[in-house]
């Protein structure tokens, strides 16, 4: 993060903010409910994450494109849109998702839609390149109507996204910053144990590569049949910040061994470069989960304004077959054998981290294992921001206007149909390169993929952006059962794959 963030001005103002978060809960209670009051939302949908494990993820910037789900927001006739983002989003891409809006004409939504850009392709996170950036700041003031409420809704918060919330003079819907402990390696265990639930083995608040080879060297005295473990950084994400140490046949666990015996998961990040990010935000050693049959689902949980908690899905995550821990899709909702469990167990999570004062999404992570035909949950980490389950299952809502029943394990929309998908946003090929936004669009439509409003079933795409230069997209397959949603992704991959021999 930029050294000058936060600046001076707002540590001064500390209280201006904290009396504009208050308006957040008028708002909750008064605006949110009534679709027709006069709102604007401001999407800011920075990846505001460690850098250098960021870059990993091919075509990241992109990712902004993500909350492009948030757009049928505009389906409420007096709600204006803000949408901020690095680069500039192409026009195609903005009329696929409006052309989605129910009930609403394109022209009536673009009306109340403000695209805002930096022109800026550079590394740095997006709210820092919106925050160095003054004019751009007073144009999204000068976009909110003098008579509206309006709130700042970002990807993840950190003291620069309360800043900038600060700077326009707006609410920010998100959990504070200073709460983020709690969705670390270290405060997602110290939650998991204060909620009394399963969690691996391990030690937690580790400052160096020094105390994570003496917590292996413990871990393995206390569980001596245990072949590997896990070296987790605080603040990775999508599996990127982990790594698997293997014990072999070492009693004593010195940094040459460390350094031998570990194999990290990101690509292209070493074992100097990871002991370093490792000193600077510390981390955890617990248990590698062993098991015959082994699965990874995670629930999103929800606390409003109000302090109300809610369970808002269960997902199967699908991660990959190399390492088994980077999130490549997911299926909703979770295996039905044990979904129901699984929304149970978040409940309980959420209701402690609403006791430590934490708002808006969040997701919690699982590793499950069956054993003697019964499945055990292990709850491995807190994510404290939206994720990749965020988007698909936004935009299923918006689409279908349903709800997802966690104690019954189904999602019922208003006609009392239920609906599934499998989402990923990693579908990449070479040959995809050669596709533009509009080719794409064109193809789901001629071979009828495209998701229909009418059967409410189909195909969705994002990270569309991301299509010609990194041969990358993102896919929502939406069905009326889980081979549906199944099958209609796999002949959206067979049209591509046939279109771009």
């Amino acid at each position: 993060m930029h050294a000058s963030f936060p600046s001076p001005e707002f540590l001064a103002n500390s209280e201006v903010y904290q009396f504009l978060q208050e308006d957040l809960l008028i708002q909750f209670e008064q605006f949110f409910p009534d679709p027709l009051a006069p709102k604007t939302v401001v999407i800011l949908p920075s990846l505001t994450l460690d850098p250098q494990i960021l870059s990993k993820i091919v075509g990241h910037i992109h990712y902004e494109e993500r909350l492009l789900c948030m757009l049928m927001l505009l389906r409420m006739p007096r709600t204006h849109v803000i949408y901020l983002s690095s680069m500039p989003i192409d026009a195609v891409i903005i009329d696929y998702y409006l052309h989605l809006l129910p009930g609403i004409t394109g022209l009536h939504a673009r009306k109340r839609l403000h695209l805002l850009c930096c022109y800026d392709a550079s590394s740095r996170s997006l709210t820092e390149k919106v925050l160095s950036r003054p004019r751009l700041i007073q144009r999204i003031r000068d976009c909110i109507p003098k008579d509206h409420a309006a709130h700042l809704s970002g990807f993840n918060i950190t003291p620069l996204e309360e800043e900038l919330a600060f700077r326009i003079g707006i609410p920010l819907y998100g959990c504070p910053s200073s709460l983020n402990f709690w969705g670390t390696k270290s405060g997602s265990r110290e939650v998991f144990q204060r909620a009394g639930v399963p969690f691996p083995p391990g030690f937690e608040n580790l400052r160096n590569m020094g105390e994570a080879a003496n917590a292996l060297e413990r871990l393995k005295a206390q569980h001596p049949h245990l072949r590997k473990a896990m070296v987790k950084l605080n603040d990775g994400f999508s599996g990127d910040g982990n790594a698997i140490f293997y014990y072999e046949n070492h009693s004593r666990i010195s940094e040459e061994v460390l350094r031998s015996n570990l194999r990290i998961v990101a690509a292209g990040l070493d074992f100097d470069a990871f002991a370093s990010k490792f000193h600077l935000m510390g981390g955890i050693v617990e248990a590698f989960l062993d098991g015959a049959i082994k699965a990874s689902p995670s629930v999103q949980c929800r606390i409003t304004p109000m302090r109300i908690v809610d369970v808002i899905s269960t997902h199967d995550q699908v991660l990959d077959s190399e390492t088994g821990m980077i999130y490549l899709g997911a299926t909703f909702p979770a295996n039905e054998e044990y979904r129901r469990d699984v929304g149970y167990i978040g409940m309980r999570i959420a209701k402690e981290l609403k006791t430590l004062g934490v708002l808006g999404r969040f997701g919690v992570d699982f590793i499950s294992v069956k054993e003697n035909g019964e499945w055990k949950h292990y709850a491995i980490e807190i994510n404290l921001r939206k994720g990749g389950t965020t988007h698909p299952f936004l935009m299923l809502q918006f689409l279908t206007n349903g709800q997802y029943d966690y104690e019954e394990g189904i999602y019922k929309m208003p006609n009392g149909q239920t609906r599934y998908y499998f989402t990923t946003d990693g579908l990449q090929s070479e040959a995809y390169k050669t596709l533009t936004p509009e080719d794409l669009i064109d193809l789901a439509i001629c071979n009828q993929v495209h998701f229909d409003g009418t059967t409410q079933d189909g195909v969705m795409f994002h990270l569309i952006g991301a299509l010609s230069e990194h041969g990358k997209l993102g896919v929502l397959s939406v069905g009326n059962s889980p081979e549906q949603a199944l099958e209609f992704y796999l002949r959206t991959v067979d049209v591509l794959d046939k279109e771009t021999g």
